[in-house]
């Protein structure tokens, strides 16, 4: 890493707002340079202040960009007096899946004497404020799941902090880690199959580079492998409410699937009960699987076939890798993949239904 205390050393110097110097990182007088303006107007507009207009902010956020600037308390930590603590960026809490990684990621900061500081990055936010914020109070960063934060500020970040990203697309070069999705997804697909299912749907937005995209494209090839058309795609939120959203317009268009595959257990069990409600027999009609294993999957009827995946492990995971990052250790160069698991109960309609055991895949079967 490029320590930030030459810049701090030749500020002290100077004191102009014309000051540039001449190697290390940039400073807040560099910035305040490039984009014509104070360096008090600098440090509010890097503050999320409200006095300073929309067109100033972005000239100091484009001038702190390209010169790859992070706020002074940063450059304290850089020249070795560290903050002992981890930053964690997620799209939002809400739901076990997020409250998981979170569990994990902040157990194993604390194993090793270390705090979390959290920054929430979703639709409605200024992630990129938010982003350089965080960094100037912490020693590295983990960005988990899609956000709103751009690949471009974290390649910009991971300039001058360690990074590690999980559940997310990777960056080169960078610690990535993964639960396991494509092939669990596909043979969970395939058990659908097997059971004798042909107009299977899909429930969730398959973005590019997201959980529910992976899980995607294992549904897709599974399908393909077995020459079954794909069903209906409905791409939605992986919210409760969405699932029901989802069910009010399959019942309208006359329920033309008899399985679907949601992109995780929220979207499941909202399906599940809204069918029910509407008199749809589960699995008889419509089989539903599901993916994240949440408590509730256990204790419905019919009991939720699904997929578990180690998400505290992950989240813990990616706490440890930032700190041997910040200890000095090299990146890992292959992404780090987590085995998945096929949870099987009885929404799927198979003719032996579980208990919550799990269902082999079947390169296992042929293994054995």
């Amino acid at each position: 890493m490029n320590p930030r205390g030459e810049g701090r050393g030749s500020r002290g110097r100077g004191g102009a707002a014309g000051f540039e110097p001449t190697q290390g990182a940039a400073t807040i007088y560099a910035v305040a340079q490039r984009a014509g303006v104070s360096t008090a107007t600098v440090s509010r507009a890097l503050g999320g202040s409200s006095k300073v207009a929309d067109r100033t902010r972005e000239a100091v956020l484009t001038a702190a960009r390209e010169l790859n600037y992070v706020p002074d308390g940063a450059a304290r930590a850089l020249a070795g007096r560290r903050t002992h603590a981890l930053g964690l960026v997620l799209p939002h809490i809400d739901g076990p899946y997020y409250a998981a990684l979170l569990v994990g990621f902040e157990m194993a900061a604390s194993e090793l004497g270390l705090s979390v500081v959290i920054s929430l990055a979703g639709p409605e936010t200024d992630p990129q404020r938010a982003v350089r914020t965080l960094a100037s109070n912490v020693d590295g960063i983990a960005f988990m799941a899609r956000s709103a934060v751009e690949d471009a500020l974290i390649e910009e970040l991971a300039a001058r902090r360690p990074v590690v990203t999980a559940a997310r697309g990777r960056l080169p070069g960078r610690d990535a880690l993964y639960a396991e999705n494509p092939r669990a997804a596909a043979d969970l697909t395939a058990h659908l199959l097997e059971a004798g299912k042909r107009r299977v749907g899909f429930v969730g937005r398959p973005e590019p580079d997201s959980d529910i995209g992976a899980r995607y494209q294992g549904y897709l090839a599974a399908l393909a492998g077995a020459e079954v058309e794909a069903g209906p795609l409905f791409a939605v939120d992986p919210v409760e409410e969405a699932g029901e959203d989802v069910v009010r317009e399959l019942l309208a268009a006359g329920l033309d699937v008899d399985a679907l595959v949601c992109g995780n257990d929220q979207l499941a069990l909202a399906v599940m009960r809204a069918l029910q409600d509407g008199g749809v027999d589960v699995p008889g009609q419509v089989a539903v699987v599901g993916w994240d294993d949440v408590h509730a999957a256990r204790f419905v009827r019919p009991g939720l076939t699904t997929v578990a995946q180690p998400v505290e492990e992950l989240g813990a995971l990616a706490a440890r890798r930032l700190a041997a990052l910040v200890d000095g250790g090299a990146p890992v160069e292959e992404p780090v993949v987590l085995d998945s698991q096929i949870v099987h109960r009885s929404s799927c309609g198979c003719a032996h239904p579980g208990t919550g055991e799990e269902l082999p895949s079947p390169e296992r079967e042929e293994s054995r």
